[in-house]
């Protein structure tokens, strides 16, 4: 499943940046040319992003990366109850 997310990242990046070109500077393109080109841009850019920050969390998952430095909620709970700075 992580190599299938990851080939749809490459894709979704992929679309971004060439869409993106497109839409920034195509100059004999209508203005509907241009609204798609845009919007398939913001797609690749979404897409890609929440396929890249689910990679994110399946490596942290499986041990591939190191966990984030983030409390769990136990421990961030007890913190905000002795008092803040």
């Amino acid at each position: 499943m992580n190599k299938l997310i990851a080939i749809i990242n490459v894709i979704a990046w992929s679309g971004f940046w060439a869409f993106g070109y497109l839409a920034l500077t195509a100059e004999g393109l209508s203005s509907k040319q241009l609204t798609v080109a845009a919007f398939l841009a913001f797609a690749g850019f979404i897409t890609g992003m929440v396929a890249y920050l689910r990679l994110v969390r399946a490596a942290e998952a499986s041990g591939y990366a190191r966990k984030s430095n983030q409390l769990d909620a136990t421990v961030r709970n007890r913190a905000q109850s002795q008092g803040s700075i």
